[in-house]
């Protein structure tokens, strides 16, 4: 049985100096963004979780990695994300989960999905507001049109 290659990102919080990029691309092989904020590269593991692992022990001593993430969802649509947290938070994530009654891991998944869905909610609440007060000074008709039109217009083209 072969083991299967796993596509990562890095992200980073600041670009990396070409002495660092250097150094990490004696690792492994890595391909950068514009402004070497996110790396890309395949880990060969037999789980996304296992790769991420591997990634994250091969790059946390040369670099300064903030999320290790799969770059294609699984089967279930899903994306994983690799955290180190600092222990002062690692030390309040495992005593909430802990009085929660759930693991690290489950607690940390649970209140990411609670914040996305709040932001969605949000975004969705404020997106509503926008075109109630747009509709106060045009009709549904005119407005449908408007956002047809910008909706199809060629990205980069100068405006009509």
């Amino acid at each position: 049985m072969t083991m299967p290659h796993h596509a990562l990102e890095v992200v980073l919080p600041r670009p990396l100096s070409s002495a660092e990029l250097r150094e990490a691309v004696r690792v492994l092989p890595l391909a950068t963004n514009h402004d070497t904020t996110r790396l890309m590269t395949l880990v060969r593991a037999k789980t996304p979780g296992r790769a991420a692992h591997r990634l994250r022990q091969r790059l946390a001593a040369r670099l300064p990695v903030d999320v290790i993430t799969t770059h294609y969802p699984d089967a279930t649509g899903q994306v994983l994300l690799n955290l180190a947290f600092p222990p002062a938070a690692h030390a309040t994530i495992r005593q909430a989960a802990h009085e929660a009654g759930q693991s690290p891991e489950l607690f940390v998944k649970l209140a990411l999905h609670r914040a996305l869905v709040q932001h969605a909610s949000d975004e969705a609440d404020r997106l509503d507001r926008a075109v109630r007060q747009l509709l106060v000074g045009t009709t549904p008709a005119h407005l449908l049109a408007a956002v047809g039109h910008v909706l199809t217009r060629t990205p980069g083209a100068a405006p009509a």
